[in-house]
This record gives structure tokens, C-alpha cells and sequence, in this order.
């Protein structure tokens, strides 16, 4: 099969698009053509070394998937033929990868690929930041960052959907009027004003009640100014490239928390959940709640262009791989 190798880690990230051995599937796990792959901000960092999961190379990168089982292994709870979505590890930018049973599921009948393969990654990480760390209630704000990206664009319609006023970051006017179009109450252009001065004029100077960012750095401290009391702060990545030193006494002065979201953590941590939050999402989907904002797509053999784009802001939404004949 083909697929993407990362021999080498370097700042440039190189990749080779070559032949390897199919993977066999042990355990529970099942082979799968791969009919989408997730390309995700984190892939950026992994593949120059920058990521706090280091790999031994040689590796493929990829950690989302969307494929038809082809193989099942002796203790899978999949047929052949099935459609599933899948979390991973490692190996989602290939033509075959085999997914373990924990973090994956049957992708609904009325669900597309590239919905399915907007799910996995960003819509948990949402609904776990916003739900479970947040304890978000209806009535309240948020301030989600990156409104036009992945996570951002998850977070403002799971926000909304929960009866909050949203109010989203966005860098740019074109991504400005998506977060609207998103149904984001409010958008900032944080390269025409400080984030903190836009909050504190649409918030009447109370501050909102919940931050997602996954931006880190300057953003990270930035939101600590935007919180209200008793407000939370919930870190769910460093897209910006740096992360931040929080400022405790504003935390203190508050009364306020701030905390993390690691999705790929809970199956270690809370298998319990991986499985609902899947069925929760797939639901919310059905009701027309979850749209996954999949503009970008890329063939598969240029999965270098697609990291390339994501890493320089060009791109919004979730970013697709798919079958070369497939690709938009």
C-alpha cells in the first residue's frame, strides 16, 4: 500500500508519499480502507517534533479516519463492509491503517464521508470542553477562539445548540462573517482590535463565563482579561505555536479556573466515555446540531500541500484527505 513516512523529523517537516507493508489486524482491531483521513494542526507539529507525542520514526502520521472494514481481526466488533470512523494513534495518512475498537464507530447510514471524517477529532474536543471540564450552562458566554478553524467551528454551534451566547475570534473579515454565518452571536477581527477590549464591549465590561482556545500564547493571556467571575478558561491546543504562562492572581481575583481538554487522553483515562460522547455527537448530527465545516479538501498523495496550508492560516473549518479521484 501507499502511504505517507515520516523518516526523518526536521523542522521542514518532510514527508514521503512511498510503498510500505499493509498493516495486519490483531485483537480487536480491523483493517480499513481509508476513504477520508482528518488532517489536523497537531499533524504539523508531530511531524517536525514540536508535539508532545513523539513517535519513533519511521511513522505515519494521521489520527483520524473515516474507511470500510476490510479485514476484521479475531475479536473485532466490526464486518466486512462496514463503514467506520476512528481516533488513532498513528497511521491515518494511508490507503489502509487498522483501527483498535476503543475510539471507533459504525458511521450512521445517512452520514457523508467527509462529515464522518470531520467528527472524530474536533466535535469531542468541543463538547468535552464545553460540557464536561465547562459545565457550561444555558444562558451563559463564551468566547471561543479560532471561530473559523475546527475546534472553533464545533465549539460555536455545540455552544449555541446548549443556549449560550456565543461570541467568536477570527482572523480576518472572510473568516469573520463565517463565524457569524456559523451562528456565533457576535465575531472579533483580532487583527483589527485587542481581543480584550472587543469582549469587554460586548459583554456591557462583565467578561464571559467560558473561554475555548486552542490557540495558547498571547491569546491564552489575553483570555485571562476577558473572564468573568468566576469564569473558566478551558486549553484545548497551541495552534499559535507557543504556550502561555498563566497570570494566577487574575485567576485568584476572579475566582476563576483554568483547565485542559486532551481528548486522545480519555481512552486511558475515561473509556467509559469514548463511546458516548461518538453516540451524543452522531445524535446531535441527525438533528441537524453538528455540520462539520469542511471547505478544504486535498488528494491524499498531497497531504504535504494540505499541513502546509493549515500551518499558514490558509485554510478553514476541517481539512480532508481523500482518494486522489475523490478530492475536490
Amino acid at each position: 500500500m501507499r502511504a505517507w513516512v515520516v523518516d526523518h523529523v526536521s523542522a521542514a517537516g518532510q514527508m514521503a508519499w512511498r510503498d510500505i507493508a499493509t498493516p495486519e489486524p490483531a485483537g480487536d482491531g480491523s483493517l480499513l480502507r481509508v476513504e477520508a483521513a482528518g488532517a489536523n494542526f497537531l499533524d504539523t507539529l508531530m511531524i517536525r517534533g514540536q508535539y508532545q507525542v513523539k513517535p519513533p520514526v519511521p511513522f505515519t502520521p494521521g489520527i483520524e479516519v473515516v474507511g470500510t472494514v476490510v479485514q476484521p481481526g479475531p475479536d473485532s466488533a466490526y464486518r466486512a463492509g462496514e463503514r467506520i470512523c476512528a481516533m488513532l494513534d498513528l497511521g491515518g495518512y494511508a490507503e489502509y491503517v487498522v483501527a483498535p475498537r476503543l475510539a471507533s464507530e459504525r458511521v450512521p447510514e445517512r452520514m457523508s464521508v467527509r462529515d464522518a471524517a470531520g467528527l472524530p477529532i474536533v466535535y469531542p474536543t468541543a463538547f468535552l470542553a464545553l460540557r464536561h471540564r465547562a459545565a457550561l450552562q444555558a444562558g451563559e458566554t463564551v468566547l471561543v477562539h479560532a471561530g473559523a478553524g475546527g475546534v472553533g467551528s464545533a465549539a460555536i454551534q455545540l455552544a449555541k445548540h446548549w443556549g449560550a451566547r456565543v461570541i467568536a475570534t477570527a482572523g480576518g473579515a472572510d473568516k469573520v462573517a463565517l463565524c457569524l454565518s456559523l451562528g456565533a452571536d457576535a465575531a472579533i477581527d483580532y487583527r483589527a482590535e485587542p481581543i480584550a477590549d472587543a469582549v469587554r464591549r460586548e459583554t456591557g465590561g462583565r467578561g464571559v463565563d467560558v473561554v475555548i482556545d486552542p490557540v495558547g500564547g498571547d491569546v491564552t493571556k489575553e483570555s485571562l482579561r476577558c473572564l468573568a467571575w468566576g469564569g473558566r478558561l478551558v486549553i484545548v491546543g497551541f495552534a499559535g505555536g507557543s504556550i502561555a504562562e498563566l497570570a494566577a492572581n487574575r485567576l485568584l481575583l476572579k475566582n476563576a479556573a483554568a483547565m485542559g481538554v486532551y481528548w486522545g487522553a480519555y481512552r486511558a483515562h475515561h473509556p467509559d466515555l469514548v463511546a458516548h460522547v461518538f453516540q451524543e455527537i452522531f445524535a446531535l448530527h441527525r438533528a441537524g446540531v453538528v455540520r462539520p465545516l469542511v471547505r478544504d479538501t486535498f488528494p491524499l498523495d498531497q497531504a504535504e500541500r494540505a499541513l502546509a496550508a493549515i500551518a499558514a492560516r490558509e485554510t478553514v473549518g476541517k481539512v480532508v484527505l481523500l482518494p486522489d479521484a475523490e478530492a475536490a
